[in-house]
């Protein structure tokens, strides 16, 4: 069972940004989708929220502290069972991208979910050189590579496998 997000969890981005993190809710899938459509060449459909949601992962959305429960501006969704959690999907919107606020949403993402799993496991594409770089300041290390992993504009393109220790 994923762990219970605090509702109005309220985080700071490196750039002093005040943030609010809390459970995604189905009423939320629109405007996370909206959002996944403007970063993701090959976006998640609405039932891949929906389902996450309903099965009990931790699905949470970040917004500005102040602002309205639809100015979304990160997600993420994590499956955690076994000892063991993966981040399945994670985004921010492209004009909140390169203040801080990925680096601390997978900050209480990884203090939340060190509570249920020993370790976190993620993919990124090989091109995704900034995530890879923001990954890696995180401690994350490369553990695998799966061939033709994602689509891509022009055929398919690797996954990087990375995981991070999770306990002391």
């Amino acid at each position: 069972m994923a762990p219970e997000v605090t509702t109005n969890s309220e985080i700071m981005a490196a750039d002093g940004s005040h943030l609010r993190l809390r459970a995604m809710t189905v009423a939320d899938v629109e405007a996370v989708l909206a959002l996944e459509r403007r970063v993701q060449s090959h976006p998640w459909k609405p039932a891949h929220f929906t389902d996450s949601i309903i099965a009990g992962k931790l699905a949470v959305v970040l917004e500005p502290a102040d602002g309205e429960p639809t100015d979304i501006m990160a997600f993420a969704v994590v499956s955690i069972g076994g000892g063991e959690a993966d981040l399945l999907n994670i985004a921010v919107a492209p004009e909140c991208q390169r203040r801080g606020i990925a680096r601390a949403l997978l900050e209480c993402l990884m203090g939340e979910v060190g509570k249920l799993a020993d370790t976190l496991f993620l993919e990124v594409r090989v091109s995704n050189t900034g995530a890879i770089a923001l990954y890696e300041a995180l401690d994350f290390n490369q553990v695998g590579v799966r061939p033709n992993y994602y689509p891509a504009a022009k055929g398919r393109e690797d996954a990087l496998i990375y995981a991070r220790n999770l306990g002391d």
